[in-house]
């Protein structure tokens, strides 16, 4: 298949950005979406042109790095699929397809589609530790969890850090990934010693970092690779509210 990609090219991040037009033949419906940008830098590189910079690691759908947006959708238009994950038969033969980095004022563009999500790194942080007995692993039946509060659990530390949610929303809220990242504790009785205090700090630096809030639109949702409901963030709310309520 033939295809041509409008591409946002920044040299970096002091440097006004602007889309380049490229032309790509013979590309495989087979191919991933990251592969088919590394057959486009080969014909860059080929021409003695500069790459495009991309971000990628895993290539599994796992570490998050990949998402771009693709056609006006992060990760492009299949859902619960990540960048890396998109195959090419997505799309049709001549179509011309906009790739472009996240939009937020919050993952700043370094070079290209490359961006910097250090932000979500400095809300983890925020979120300090969980207690833990050291030494060798607990017996494993030696603190009851309810199947339910576990699966639910699993379901939220399933989430990737990829910003997609920051993405889609119009207000680049990252309520759906802090949501996650505390329910994935605050489920759990392993977390529940920190639990106020992780929810108040965690908001709190998404705050003062400028993400904004929810917009209610569920776009956060339904552009997560992971498929991570908004019943997260009405849970996260709960845990914020009992935290404000007790800490009064």
């Amino acid at each position: 298949m033939n295809i041509k990609l409008k591409i946002w090219r920044q040299k970096n991040a002091q440097s006004k950005g602007k889309f380049e037009t490229y032309s790509l033949n013979d590309v495989s419906p087979e191919m991933g979406f990251l592969e088919m940008l590394d057959y486009l830098n080969q014909e860059l590189i080929s021409k003695g042109e500069d790459p495009v910079a991309i971000d990628h690691d895993c290539r599994e759908g796992i570490c998050g790095s990949c998402g771009l947006y693709i056609n006006g959708q992060p990760h492009g238009p299949e859902p619960k699929t990540t960048t890396c994950e998109l195959r090419m038969r997505s799309f049709k033969d001549g179509s011309l397809i906009t790739v472009e980095p996240f939009r937020s004022r919050m993952f700043p563009v370094i070079k290209d589609l490359l961006i910097d999500r250090s932000a979500f790194d400095k809300i983890l942080i925020a979120g300090g530790f969980i207690s833990s007995n050291t030494g060798t692993a607990p017996e494993a039946n030696s603190i009851p969890v309810c199947k339910k509060k576990s699966d639910k659990a699993f379901d939220m530390a399933a989430c990737i850090g990829c910003g997609a949610c920051v993405a889609a929303c119009k207000n680049a809220s990252a309520m759906l990934f802090v949501a996650a990242k505390i329910n994935q504790y605050a489920l759990l009785p392993q977390g529940k010693v920190e639990a106020a205090e992780r929810v108040k700090k965690m908001v709190a630096k998404m705050d003062e970092l400028g993400f904004g809030s929810c917009s209610n639109t569920y776009a956060c949702e339904a552009k997560c690779p992971k498929g991570i409901s908004v019943s997260a963030i009405a849970k996260m709310n709960r845990e914020f509210l009992h935290a404000k309520i007790v800490a009064e």
